[in-house]
């Protein structure tokens, strides 16, 4: 079975790139690149694409049913993605997926589901990180996508941790890795970076770049205060919001956040000291990251944060909380650290990331830290759990349909 070419159904809960969205397209790709027949399962709304085109075969579940509320969201996409499969696994029996891997807790529901009806004999799940839900419906979700699979992976040893300690549950990590060509100082073209900033009303000098858009678990607030204090030194300084494609509601925090930044005499708009982008064309995406002078990671939780890993491969200096994971892989010569609780600590990492550019070690500590985190080696480890998974199955993943 080790030399064998597996045929790999990866479900995803969204088109919008999101962390989780990202890991399941590049994994895809490198296990397409490995030899196996990888299928991408993902939810989408009418005239949705995927927001990055794949090598692999993507199936889009139309969602048809109306959302209301997060509740309805999630039901509507639950069944989108169960009903994707069956259509597709009985179009194509002959070619059935022998390993199905649920990347969130909307997928994972849907192959529970499946699995409690008999259709399937059993699924795989990463966790990436768990949120903290009121809502009592959200939190079973939540917690039946990992409880029903048979394998759980974590793409840090944090959540392998958590996962073990709080829920006993025996997950395996399994790292994220980073696109060096993709995300590198030297893919610059002439009149990027200008270009660039007159599109998106970019006008800083210097610009400090947030990615992930406004949260509370990217702790959006906080920096935002924190960029007031960093306005003090440096005045013509510009923060810069980008992304921020979430099925989740943050409209409530959002408001906090644009009434915060009035009272803080923040403008926020184009050429304004603040810039909320929103969604950015995935294009767009390196070529704004080295537009930055320093990028911004001071978030309340994080399953890994690639943000980090593609800033430093593009050349730019890092301001990221102290707590895990990335207490797993940075450290001083890789990063400004800052408790992401206290405004003035992350006012004064700005200010030193800002100031002390090169007190980063991009010459020898990033290229090794990069080396250590590649798609390849991440899903040689991804086959080496499908295959010991497979190989105590009794049969097959799925049923004859």
């Amino acid at each position: 079975m080790n030399g064998a070419s597996l045929r790999i159904a990866l479900f995803t809960h969204s088109v919008n790139p999101r962390g989780g969205v990202v890991h399941t397209l590049e994994l895809a790709q490198a296990l397409h690149m490995r030899g196996h027949h990888v299928t991408i399962f993902a939810p989408a709304a009418d005239g949705d694409v995927m927001f990055r085109e794949s090598p692999c075969n993507v199936v889009l579940a139309p969602v048809t049913e109306l959302e209301t509320n997060t509740v309805d969201m999630v039901v509507a996409r639950i069944q989108a993605l169960k009903r994707a499969f069956m259509r597709t696994h009985r179009e194509h029996d002959a070619d059935a997926f022998e390993v199905l891997h649920a990347q969130d807790s909307i997928s994972g529901n849907a192959l529970a589901e499946l699995k409690e009806e008999g259709a399937i004999h059993g699924f795989v799940r990463t966790v990436h990180h768990l949120d903290h839900f009121t809502d009592p419906k959200l939190a079973q979700w939540q917690t039946r996508a990992w409880r029903d699979a048979d394998t759980v992976l974590c793409v840090s040893d944090t959540w392998t941790r958590q996962m073990r300690d709080v829920y006993h549950v025996d997950a395996l990590t399994v790292p994220n890795g980073v696109d060096v060509q993709r995300f590198s100082a030297s893919a610059a073209t002439p009149g990027e970076s200008a270009a660039l900033r007159e599109k998106l009303g970019i006008v800083g000098a210097p610009v400090v770049l947030a990615v992930g858009g406004i949260e509370a678990r990217k702790n959006t607030m906080m920096l935002l205060d924190a960029f007031a204090q960093v306005r003090a030194t440096h005045p013509n300084a510009q923060l810069v919001i980008a992304g921020g494609a979430s099925l989740l509601d943050h409209h409530a925090y959002t408001r906090e956040f644009f009434a915060r930044a009035a009272s803080l005499g923040l403008a926020v708009g184009e050429g304004e000291p603040v810039l909320v982008s929103g969604p950015i064309d995935d294009a767009v995406m390196p070529a704004l990251l080295r537009c930055a002078d320093a990028v911004a990671m001071v978030s309340l939780r994080e399953g890994f944060g690639l943000v980090v890993l593609e800033a430093l491969a593009s050349g730019k200096p890092v301001v990221v909380s102290r707590i895990a994971p990335f207490t797993e892989y940075l450290n001083d010569t890789l990063c400004h650290w800052a408790d992401p609780h206290d405004a003035a600590s992350i006012a004064c990492a700005l200010r030193d990331a800002l100031d002390r550019p090169n007190a980063t070690d991009f010459v020898h500590a990033v290229p090794t830290l990069l080396g250590r985190f590649n798609w390849l080696t991440s899903a040689r480890r991804h086959l080496d759990i499908y295959r010991h998974w497979l190989a105590k199955q009794p049969c097959n993943t799925t049923e004859d349909l």
